[in-house]
């Protein structure tokens, strides 16, 4: 019999299945005879030990007429409306968006009561505790110069020293609100105070790294073993490289440094519980661990012909057997 499945995600009809990390999982989690039911995370609920979703049944085994297809703008064809108990089922993907705000952390502390009793991908604990451009810093010796704060003294500093940099929101993704900044400019305090007065975060500061002109590797990791790369290079006067604003995917190799990173991230990844992983690396340096919602399967497998999501299914199912 296959898995009973539930995929903790953004509503399964507006998705571009195209580039869909989790639309990839649940497909071959269909293939392989999955039940999979799918819910938004604001119609997940914890109540007297109980622990719930709305949502919807997106295949099964016993209704032909509730499946998914690999068919952009006819991808799914979903069950009715159903409240479901989420300890019922054998595995959890906790795969909505970012950004990495209360509201998920929230998220986290709810699925954490039935983690005893259902895989969670990943480990809603370790997803907490391991914030992309927070759980990096374990990695100094890894990673470019990084300076996280608030302190408009300490960035000032920063750029002194180094020039030209890289700001970022700490818990943001898909490259919004990410910017560089020349040694001379002078929008500097503006940009500042923009930022503050917008939320109560620090940000990410970082050396401008001239190698983002040929791309920024994204490497994914399943339990800690190197699954497949893409290269996404930025558009001409852009150095942003995310797919979300027009990053170009390119085939890539993996390089001796990238074995190395990944050698010395793996029994850290594997310690925590973190299956599905996907790392940014701009020439030698790591700038990023992505554990919430990790992105790249697609387009890994249109260049590569590697179905990372039967590896991600392989390992679950192992996992499953030997709780």
């Amino acid at each position: 019999m296959g898995l009973k499945i539930a995929v903790q995600m953004d509503p399964i009809e507006d998705i571009d299945i195209k580039g869909d990390s989790s639309f990839a999982i649940m497909l071959a989690a269909q293939n392989r005879g999955a039940d999979i039911f799918c819910y938004h995370v604001d119609d997940l609920a914890s109540q007297n030990g109980q622990v719930a979703a709305y949502g919807h049944w997106v295949s099964r085994g016993d209704d032909a007429a509730i499946k998914l297809r690999d068919e952009p703008g006819n991808h799914v064809s979903k069950g009715t409306l159903k409240r479901e108990d989420l300890r019922q089922f054998d595995a959890l993907f906790m795969r909505q968006d970012p950004p990495f705000d209360m509201a998920y952390i929230t998220a986290t502390h709810i699925l954490d009561q039935i983690k005893d009793d259902v895989l969670i991908v990943n480990d809603p604990t370790e997803v907490r505790n391991a914030p992309e451009k927070i759980f990096v810093l374990k990695f100094e010796d890894l990673m470019p110069e990084t300076l996280i704060t608030r302190s408009v003294r300490e960035i000032e500093n920063f750029r002194a020293k180094h020039g030209d940099m890289i700001v970022k929101p700490l818990y943001g993704n898909g490259g919004a609100g990410v910017f560089m900044l020349k040694a001379d400019d002078s929008n500097l305090t503006s940009l500042l105070e923009l930022f503050f007065a917008q939320n109560r975060e620090p940000l990410m500061v970082q050396p401008f790294l001239e190698d983002v002109k040929y791309g920024d590797k994204r490497i994914i990791l399943i339990d800690g073993e190197i699954s497949g790369a893409i290269n996404r290079v930025p558009l001409n006067g852009q150095v942003r490289s995310n797919m979300h604003v027009g990053g170009k995917p390119e085939p890539v190799e993996i390089t001796a440094r990238d074995r190395e990173i990944c050698e010395a991230l793996k029994p850290e990844l594997k310690a925590r519980g973190l299956i599905f992983v996907g790392i940014d690396v701009i020439g030698d340096y790591l700038t990023e661990i992505n554990v919430t919602s990790p992105t790249g399967i697609r387009e890994v497998e249109k260049f590569d012909a590697i179905n990372i999501a039967d590896t991600i299914l392989n390992v679950v199912e192992e996992k499953i057997k030997n709780r």
